[in-house]
């Protein structure tokens, strides 16, 4: 461990988003307190704006810790001006969430200026008897006959709906028409943007009362309409590490551990992002500790190093490949 770095192993708190989709389950599945009684849908467990929970750094933002730390915290690869390039949330889906895409890199810099675009995986970690998510359009469907179907109110017809089940996930690359539905909870990894070009959004109004806006134009020109991605069901496999998803930004890895500690390493260059999601686990670096249950996330920096990680528990660990 990179004592003079003056960095460890972060316990955070998440920030909390409420959102007109969302419940309670963040509280009462994943043991997330909740400050009011409003409906909340986002728990964004590793992002410039969790804050850290333990040690000297206790009450920083990651952000205010990355403007601190710089490489130690993300790495070289990673331009500290751009803030942290990953964000891991926990969604509690009460309703439907507006059908929606996301801008890939080349959009995302000419359409709004930014440097990232936004491609994302889901893992199920809850799901109602009959929960859905959509995956898409009907293959073939023309931009112009869905800017129609959007216009007149009919898009639910021509969208392509899957049934899904704890453990299954769904890559959702920059581009993909989706949307999730009422009774899930889920974990979702992806790049740290938050552009979302709202399609349709079944007719509803606001927490305001006002409908939420669409960006029915720029969601046309980046959504694909030619294809629909597949799921997959990982909900049967007990292996001791399930990878859950692996492309150019991310790569993520259910670690299913009994009391045994597994050795890992930062390699001084990728940031790992730890959440639990059943039982209790710890991570060891050096003479760091610390223990986190469900629903809590640990962000080991970059400059770490080699570190362990035991249980009983089940823990998500993202990282960039």
């Amino acid at each position: 461990m990179t004592q003079a770095a003056g960095l460890y192993p972060l316990l955070l708190q998440p920030s909390l988003h409420t959102k007109v989709w969302g419940g309670r389950a963040l509280e009462s599945v994943m043991q997330i307190p909740l400050p009011t009684d409003d409906p909340y849908g986002e728990a964004w467990v590793m992002h410039d704006s969790a804050t850290v929970v333990n040690g000297p750094l206790a009450g920083r933002s990651v952000a205010a810790v990355l403007s601190t730390y710089g490489a130690d915290l993300i790495g070289p690869h990673n331009d500290p001006s751009e803030g942290m390039p990953l964000l891991a949330k926990l969604l509690d889906a009460n309703d439907w969430l507006s059908v929606q895409v996301h801008p890939n890199d080349d959009q995302a810099r000419e359409l709004e200026g930014i440097p990232r675009g936004k491609t994302e995986a889901w893992y199920v970690l809850a799901a109602q008897p009959d929960s859905k998510i959509v995956i898409g359009v009907h293959p073939g469907t023309s931009r112009e006959e869905m800017s129609a179907a959007i216009e007149a109110n009919t898009l639910e017809q021509r969208l392509i709906y899957a049934g899904v089940a704890p453990g299954d996930i769904f890559f959702i690359q920059a581009g993909t028409i989706h949307a999730l539905g009422p009774g899930l909870m889920i974990y979702e990894i992806q790049q740290s943007c938050n552009t979302t070009y709202r399609l349709y959004d079944w007719g509803r109004m606001g927490l305001d009362g006002k409908p939420r806006d669409l960006h029915i134009e720029k969601g046309i020109t980046v959504g694909e309409t030619q294809a629909l991605p597949p799921i997959r069901h990982t909900g049967h496999d007990t292996s001791a590490v399930v990878e859950l998803a692996r492309c150019a930004y991310f790569a993520s890895l259910l670690h299913q551990i009994d009391n045994e500690a597994i050795p890992l390493d930062t390699q001084g260059r990728a940031f790992q992002s730890l959440t639990c999601i059943e039982g209790a686990a710890t991570v060891s670096a050096g003479s760091e500790s610390v223990v986190f249950g469900v629903g809590q996330t640990v962000l080991v920096p970059a400059c770490v190093g080699a570190f362990t990680l035991s249980g009983p528990a089940r823990v998500i660990r993202s990282f960039q490949p």
